[in-house]
This record gives C-alpha cells, sequence and structure tokens, in this order.
C-alpha cells in the first residue's frame, strides 16, 4: 500500500501542468490568422510547447466541413445549418485535439472559437443567442478560452485590406457592410460582458505594432 502510495505521488509529479487555451477573434479583414500564427511563433522562441489551429478545421471532419461553409456555390444554405455545422466542427475539434493537447501541457493557438458564432451567427444573423449558447453548451462541454485576443479593426481598414485579396473570397466573405458591422458590434458585446477573458487589441496598425500589443 505504501509503494503504491509513493508511485501515484511520482505520477502526479511528472504529469505536465495543463496547457492553456488562446483564441484569436475578430471581423474578417483583422488580420487575426496572420497575429495568430506570429503569436504562436513567438511562443515557441519562449521554449514552449505550441500547437497551432483554425475553426473550422483542424480535423479531417473539421476541414470537410469547413469546405462545405466556405463554398461560394452554397448559397442556399440557412442560418440554421451554418450554425449547426459550425458547432459540429468545434466539438470534433474540442474532443479530437484540443483537450488532449491540453492535457498533455500544451499551448493551444487556435484561430476563432465559439465568439464568432455569437458575433457572427448570433449578432450578424440574428439568430437567438440563448439558442446558441444551449448549442454551445453540448459542442464545448463547458471548454472555455483561457484568453481570448479580440483583434478590433476599423470597418474601413478592414474593407481595405479584403479588397486587396482577390480570388480569395469565400462565402462569408461575401456579406455586406451592414452585417460585418452587426458583427462588430457583436464582438464589442461580448467583450463588454467577459472584460476579464477578452483582452481588445487595436488591429489597424501594421502588424508588428499589434503582435507588440499581444505580447
Amino acid at each position: 500500500m505504501l509503494y503504491n502510495n509513493d508511485k501515484q505521488l511520482d505520477t502526479q509529479k511528472t504529469s505536465p501542468p495543463r496547457g492553456l487555451l488562446i483564441t484569436f477573434e475578430g471581423i474578417d479583414g483583422s488580420g487575426k490568422s496572420t497575429l495568430a500564427a506570429l503569436t504562436a511563433a513567438w511562443l515557441r522562441e519562449q521554449g514552449l510547447s505550441v500547437l497551432s489551429l483554425r475553426e473550422p478545421g483542424g480535423t479531417a471532419i473539421g476541414e470537410s466541413i469547413r469546405t462545405i461553409l466556405l463554398a461560394k456555390a452554397n448559397t442556399a444554405m440557412c442560418m440554421e445549418t451554418e450554425l449547426m455545422l459550425f458547432a459540429a466542427a468545434r466539438a470534433q475539434l474540442i474532443r479530437e485535439v484540443i483537450l488532449p493537447a491540453l492535457a498533455a501541457g500544451t499551448w493551444v493557438i487556435c484561430d476563432r472559437f465559439y465568439d464568432s458564432t455569437f458575433a457572427y451567427q448570433g449578432y450578424g444573423r440574428g439568430i437567438d443567442l440563448d439558442h446558441i449558447s444551449h448549442l454551445m453548451a453540448i459542442a464545448t462541454g463547458g471548454l472555455k478560452p483561457d484568453k481570448t485576443f479580440l483583434l478590433d479593426v476599423s470597418l474601413a481598414v478592414a474593407e481595405q485590406r479584403l479588397s486587396g485579396r482577390p480570388g480569395k473570397a469565400d462565402r462569408l466573405d461575401q456579406e455586406d457592410a451592414a452585417f460585418m458591422a452587426r458583427t462588430r458590434d457583436g464582438y464589442h458585446q461580448i467583450l463588454a460582458a467577459e472584460p476579464e477573458r477578452l483582452v481588445a487589441i487595436d488591429a489597424d496598425p501594421p502588424e508588428p505594432i499589434v503582435l507588440d500589443q499581444i505580447i
């Protein structure tokens, strides 16, 4: 019995500390994908084990769902289908990739997470926020980011950046300015509700300046 107890203690000592889940949010054109990658690279330089992910995606199932969601041809997709596809991809990513990585002590940097669903499908599309909350509880199993960087970009700068990416627009990139304004406002409301988790970053300046803010 004493041997078993000692063995258990040794196991506890050698178990790695839980990793952190850091998410990046913002409207299209905010630069979040680039800044998430730069932040992950900086963390690796500090000697940390880091896993970079994107939503939707990160698994074979999630990438298949991503193709469906972003295809320009899928203009007939209703907003409820869109909502549930995002949730399905997230559920798979969390259970297949994120939870094992965190348990192994890896820091997970994720380009979008459930805040995007509230901002885009909730505030942008107008789906009831309580309905989204119930669905997200199922999809995430209660997992929350340890810290979320909200890259807050002005609509004018976002539009300018998106216009400079010819041929890369997907189905969601084709939304009008009013939709993006509602989505941006939604992010601000999420920030006001959870200021301890979300950190607002001015994303209008060049990338090196924004990265310094994040670091």
